[in-house]
């Protein structure tokens, strides 16, 4: 008998991996992806004729405390209904014991592969208001993200913005055993890495390294100030609330002063110009006309 190669084994390994979807409305198209919880399958919803995505726990992850996360995960979910949160759409338990849930397919990239394709920095910044627009709405619930990073971010076919991964989501200044060391290195905010209790600004920590990424070598001034405010150390150094750093993030695309940025009199003069760009030429023009005018006439 021949030895079975390394891509037959694997071969085999993803085919036992595969969820038993029989007695549901669903049928199996193909996988979509794998975190490290479970695995996401495309899945055909009979009842609803439509295509859905499918997450369950990995095969040998059925302990009880994964199974608790997912169960978690799918009521945070439930609970968090807003155009940028991607939606639940059914949960339940396979004869085999695996949880599994339903939600949205959603068709588009992840923000790193958004990042790729160098878009221009307007098209960059209004990808991150949305995300600010999502996660203000988890935190006017209670809810904090905490594993906030770019492949946790979907852009859609049009235009959608979709904050995803929820699964280490907690309630603002819990205090139960999963506070303990969580989320991605280079995006948790030092209280987590801590295992420390988090709170809205553990999630602002996150916003500003994802806004550190979105900001191309030379970003103006005042756009790298909210990035480094947000991203702060310190969690008291940071802005309060994700409305904050919004609200600093508009102030700079209509034109004015932002909370994170002390501007020198260039800067100002600079911001003043870019704003008011038609008027100032326009009184420039006045003020060259007269001078020529006067210049002819004592002629």
């Amino acid at each position: 008998m021949k030895p079975l190669n390394d891509r037959a084994l694997e071969r085999l390994r993803e085919a036992s991996e595969l969820p038993d979807l029989c007695g549901t409305r669903y049928t199996m198209r193909e996988e979509l992806g794998r975190g490290g919880m479970g695995i996401v399958y495309l899945v055909r919803d009979n009842e609803l004729d439509r295509d859905a995505a499918l997450k369950i726990l990995h095969l040998d992850d059925v302990s009880a405390d994964l199974a608790s996360r997912m169960r978690q995960e799918a009521r945070t979910l439930a609970q968090l209904e807003h155009p940028g949160i991607v939606p639940i759409y059914d949960f339940g338990q396979l004869a085999g014991g695996r949880l599994y849930y339903v939600m949205r397919l959603v068709n588009g990239q992840r923000l790193d592969q958004f990042l790729g394709a160098s878009p221009a920095l307007p098209d960059r910044l209004r990808v991150f208001e949305k995300i600010c627009e999502a996660l203000a709405f988890a935190h006017s619930r209670h809810v904090i993200h905490r594993d906030l990073k770019p492949s946790n971010i979907m852009l859609g076919s049009f235009g959608e913005v979709l904050v995803m991964d929820w699964g280490l989501a907690r309630l603002a200044n819990s205090t139960d055993a999963d506070n303990r060391r969580a989320g991605t290195e280079g995006y948790m905010a030092p209280e987590q890495e801590r295992g420390e209790s988090t709170d809205e600004r553990s999630d602002v920590f996150s916003l500003g390294r994802i806004l550190e990424r979105l900001l191309p070598a030379g970003a103006p001034k005042p756009l790298r100030s909210i990035a480094a405010k947000a991203s702060a150390t310190a969690r008291e150094a940071r802005y309060a609330a994700v409305s904050e750093l919004s609200t600093d993030l508009l102030r700079y695309l209509d034109g004015l002063p932002v909370s994170a940025h002390t501007e020198t009199l260039a800067e100002r003069w600079q911001r003043f110009y870019s704003r008011n760009r038609t008027l100032v030429l326009l009184a420039a023009a006045y003020i060259v006309m007269r001078v020529l005018v006067l210049v002819f006439l004592r002629r």
